[in-house]
């Protein structure tokens, strides 16, 4: 095994009626579903609907980095 680890980013956008934290969560709980070795996450952005003069939903954009396995 290397003495580098070697990572790479991608970027998900979650959503959420309840909260800015829900909508990161959402994100991070469907990306593992096919990305192995999650280290880390960066908010790059948040925005959201409203509706009725409302927050009707949040949304967060997040990067998340892996470690790139036998790296």
């Amino acid at each position: 095994m290397s003495k580098h680890q070697i990572y790479k980013k991608i970027e998900m956008v979650g959503s959420s009626k309840i909260s800015i934290e829900d909508a990161i969560s959402n994100a991070i709980e469907q990306c593992r579903k096919t990305i192995k070795n999650m280290d880390w996450f960066e908010v790059v952005d948040t925005r959201g609907h409203i509706v009725d003069g409302k927050v009707g939903l949040f949304q967060v954009t997040i990067k998340i980095g892996f470690k790139i396995e036998h790296s």
